[in-house]
């Protein structure tokens, strides 16, 4: 019928538009409608409109057609008292501004009260009740501009439509965002909710709802001011919109409901989830239902809009991307559940629960203490093989060495998502404790910078009650203090290890060495003055108790300044250093612009003869430097620097070894030299 209505149109294009004229508009138009339809049941579409046009050939006709008089023709096209565009769009602004006022307050209120349910926190209440009285205040009190019977020059009129175009489509377009969020969030409400007290419950209904509210806050501001334009015009679309609008309304409800059902369905009879299959098939319908609905309601030809697309899809990605990426994945467990134990020297552990200090009591006269370093797991499906890689060359090392204890000095996770394809920093630290508990090896660990990086799924705080729960209580392998001192770091613990006759044989210190300051990109932090002041005190302490100064061995993971101070005077050929092993291989000696004091505070405390770092993947020299060995750990590394896993004389591990005497013994233990006695793996055959 476009004929029809173009032809009715093009008798009201010069008259000023109000209500009044355009629900005449509509009402000529359904008249004259019926009539042509009349005629096309015994005529062709040509002779059909001719006879409409001849009968009907002014706007006085048509109104008369309809029921309408002269006069009422006169008033729709008297241009008194007539809206300018200037007028309009300043109610138009002052609406819009009510509009986003009392719709956040009112959506804030709401979720503060579910934070009050989950918190019965009087601060949360209060703060609801006041953005509800806002939001109830400024709706009552609110002037709305009296200007229905009013009529609106072309100008006007024309940005109407355009209006009407904009606000129809993003109403229907969020009304589908809404859904799609609230259809996955409350089949994790049902999921969830299963095991969860009412206050759980209400917690959890809090979170769910800042996840709604963003979507429900769209689609409710943009459909208030789609019913505001309804206000000011009775435009003849206004039908066909809300009965698209319904029908979407109406299939959202009831596919929701459906997928619900089914869902429970499934939860009752199958172990797979339904969910991501029923949100995929939804975002489809919605998204074709979308695009063919608006180009029968919108006034202007619609197109797609390449910028939303882009937009939306880029949400999609990263949102989907880091939902992904953020899933712990376990493919490394059958290999891991295939290792027998493998110790050999059953030392004795003791733990103090004031202190958090671990004791070890030597069963023979040598202790064999094997340094790793960055092993970098990813844990993600895109890493598998370099984290089988990794597993494969820590468990020939420990198998080879046999060592009685393990310490990773820092980076044993990767969740960095370009490289390993996870952010997920919980899984791959969960497999390692598990790995190390199936031999049966102690073993403690250095943070490194990227084990708790920024957008890694797991926070420092929560990562230290992951290790919590897999400590020694737990493990019987892993010493993680289930006490910290009250220092800069995120681990920094004393380990005592004893001869059989209870004599102090080492003081074992791991000391964080920090991640990252702030200042830039990779600017890395350093050992405070905090960490060294509790360093000193350890130290003095274990002298006064032992009657003369302990021999110490200390750990981390960025290597201190020193390390390049030392290495500076070895290529110088300095006396004042002694080289024992290892090369640096052209790599940068990676440290931290921020001196620390830990050096110095050792030399002068004269307990210390051995630091140990990593960090740095190719660096592995060790050198002594003013009493003390500075040692680079070999580093496993298959995954964070490019092009390292087709690298091999640089991988393998440190091997400690300290005597009766509290004297030590250091050697690397490269993995080219011991992978003769392994056959090659199954699992790379499969590959």
């Amino acid at each position: 019928m476009s004929v029809i209505n173009n032809y009715i149109e093009s008798f009201f294009e010069e008259i000023p538009f109000s209500t009044k004229a355009e629900t005449a508009k509509t009402i000529i138009l359904e008249t004259i409608t019926k009539e042509y339809n009349k005629l096309l049941e015994k005529n062709p579409k040509r002779i059909a409109f001719s006879r409409i046009v001849k009968k009907y050939s002014s706007l006085e006709l048509l109104a008369k057609a309809a029921g309408y008089t002269n006069e009422d023709v006169k008033s729709w096209t008297s241009s008194e008292d007539v809206a300018d565009e200037a007028l309009y769009l300043k109610h138009f602004r002052r609406e819009r501004i009510h509009i986003y006022t009392t719709t956040f307050f009112g959506l804030a209120a709401i979720g503060l009260f579910l934070e009050t349910l989950a918190n019965f926190s009087p601060l949360f209440l209060a703060a609801s009740i006041f953005c509800a009285a806002f939001a109830i205040v400024d709706f009552i009190l609110y002037e709305r501009s009296d200007d229905d019977s009013r009529f609106f020059s072309l100008d006007s009129y024309d940005h109407i439509r355009k209006s009407f175009d904009k606000y129809t489509v993003r109403s229907t377009f969020w009304l589908f965002v809404f859904f799609a969020v609230l259809g996955g969030a409350i089949t994790n409400v049902i999921n969830i909710s299963l095991n969860l007290k009412i206050v759980q419950l209400a917690s959890y209904f809090a979170s769910v709802f800042l996840v709604v509210s963003l979507p429900l806050f769209f689609a409710i501001k943009n459909m208030r001011i789609t019913h505001f334009i309804f206000q000011k015009a009775t435009l003849a679309k206004r039908k066909i919109f809300w009965n698209n609008y319904l029908k979407s309304l109406i299939f959202c409800s009831i596919y929701w409901l459906s997928a619900i059902f089914i869902f429970y369905l499934f939860d009752k009879v199958f172990v797979v989830n339904p969910v991501v299959v029923l949100q995929v098939i939804f975002d489809l319908i919605a998204l074709a239902i979308f695009y063919s609905s608006k180009k029968s309601y919108c006034y202007k030809e619609t197109r797609i809009n390449k910028i939303a697309v882009a937009i939306v899809s880029v949400v999609v990605i990263v949102v989907g991307g880091y939902a992904v990426l953020s899933r712990d994945y376990w493919l490394t467990q059958p290999y891991i559940n295939s290792r027998p134990n493998i110790s050999n020297n059953q030392s004795e552990i003791e733990y103090n629960d004031d202190t958090g200090v671990y004791t070890i009591t030597m069963t023979e006269d040598d202790f064999k203490i094997l340094q790793l370093t960055d092993i970098h797991l990813g844990g993600g499906p895109i890493s598998y093989r370099r984290d089988m890689q990794a597993l494969q060359a820590v468990y020939k090392l420990i198998d080879h060495t046999r060592p009685d204890f393990v310490i990773v000095t820092g980076d044993l996770t990767f969740p960095v998502g370009y490289s390993s394809f996870s952010f997920n920093n919980t899984a791959p630290v969960q497999q390692f404790a598990s790995f190390m508990r199936n031999l049966g090896i102690p073993w403690a660990f250095a943070y490194g910078n990227h084990d708790t990086e920024s957008y890694a799924t797991t926070s420092e705080v929560d990562l230290k009650e992951v290790y919590k729960s897999l400590s020694y209580k737990s493990s019987k392998t892993l010493l993680y203090p289930y006490v910290q001192p009250d220092i800069t770091g995120r681990n920094n613990q004393l380990i005592e290890l004893r001869n059989k006759d209870g004599s102090l044989n080492q003081a074992i210190v791991i000391i964080d060495s920090n991640a990252y300051t702030g200042e830039g990109f990779n600017t890395y932090d350093y050992i405070h003055d905090d960490q060294v002041a509790w360093y000193k005190k350890q130290i003095e302490d274990l002298n006064q108790k032992e009657g003369y100064t302990i021999s110490s061995l200390v750990f981390f993971h960025i290597p201190l300044q020193e390390y390049v101070t030392a290495y500076d005077l070895y290529q110088q050929g300095s006396s004042e250093v002694k080289y024992y092993f290892g090369e640096n291989n052209d790599e940068v000696m990676d440290v931290s612009d921020h001196p620390s004091k830990l050096f110095n505070t050792a030399v002068e405390l004269g307990s210390t003869k051995g630091m140990f770092c990593g960090h740095d993947h190719y660096n592995n020299t060790s050198i002594e430097y003013k009493g003390i060995r500075l040692t680079y750990g070999m580093s496993i590394d298959y995954l964070a620097m490019p092009g390292i896993a087709r690298d091999t004389k640089q991988r393998g591990a440190t091997l400690i070894t300290t005597h009766k005497d509290s004297s030590f013994d250091i050697e690397q233990v490269p993995l080219t030299s011991i992978e003769q006695y392994y056959p090659q793996d199954d699992w790379l055959v499969e590959l």
